[in-house]
């Protein structure tokens, strides 16, 4: 007890160092968030201009909550590109903390940082649009699955963040590259239904595709959690499996960077 005890200790001086990142540059995380709030603004218009309510929310749930989940996803895989940015990569990666425990901590700021993020960015979309409150929505439904969905993508996120660390000078832009084809595939400002037959293939591999299926089942239609299970089941297997396969695959990328000499280099 007393040595997990420790360790959430040490896990939760990694989300109060990132918090304090976050501060230090305030400004940046005020230009992020203004962006990201004028392009889900410029989606959502389209519905509006369509004079189409339910289109209007479909695409309106597709930014907010693709917000949330890319929030989440590029603060695990920047970890190591800001750690290197910070020029605390090297001694982080030999100070003697369990390597889980820090991914541990840069995952729950992750979390709790996407949800003041979207949170922000709803409330400015609500006063654009104030018809966004039918009273058939079910929020529970839209809450459980985000929920299931960040588990899902912090094993994606911690894949991810290997490419930064293997990949000095190019690593963050791969994963971007990453984001933008979950970003494709996963119906989030379209059904996948539209794409291409290999391309439905593969969206079923992206835990997107299940979490916006489930958060528009429940805020359009009001549908309960216990009606999803097709959904639900797929994201509860991928956050099973992803996150011990990120913490087995960082491993061993951390190992590979040591031996040669990664952790050392700035730029």
């Amino acid at each position: 007890m007393a040595l997990l005890t420790g360790e959430l200790k040490a896990s939760y001086a990694f989300v109060e160092r990132n918090f304090f990142l976050t501060r230090r540059y305030w400004g940046w995380e005020l230009a992020f968030l203004v962006y990201s709030v004028a392009g889900a603004l410029s989606i959502s218009l389209i519905g509006a201009a369509a004079g189409d309510d339910r289109l209007l929310l479909t695409l309106v749930i597709g930014a907010v909550f693709w917000n949330y989940l890319s929030v989440v996803f590029s603060w695990i895989a920047e970890t190591i590109a800001v750690e290197r940015w910070e020029g605390t990569l090297e001694y982080t990666f030999m100070a003697p903390v369990r390597r889980w425990t820090q991914l541990l901590g840069s995952c729950l700021y992750a979390m709790a940082y996407g949800l003041v993020h979207t949170a922000a960015m709803l409330a400015v979309l609500l006063v654009f649009f104030p018809q966004l409150r039918p009273e058939s929505m079910n929020v529970l439904t839209a809450g459980a699955f985000v929920l299931l969905g960040s588990f899902s993508f912090v094993g994606i996120g911690m894949m991810a963040a290997i490419l930064p660390l293997l990949y000095v000078e190019r690593g963050a832009q791969m994963t971007f590259v990453l984001q933008s084809c979950l970003l494709l595939v996963s119906g989030v400002y379209y059904p996948v239904s539209v794409l291409p037959g290999w391309m439905q293939a593969v969206s079923h591999l992206s835990p997107a595709t299940y979490v916006l299926a489930g958060v528009r089942a429940g805020l359009l239609n009001g549908t309960p959690i216990t009606a999803l299970w097709g959904d639900i089941l797929p994201l509860v297997a991928m956050g099973i499996a992803l996150i011990p396969a990120g913490l087995w695959a960082f491993g061993r990328a951390e190992r590979h960077a040591k031996r040669t000499g990664k952790l050392k280099r700035v730029g």
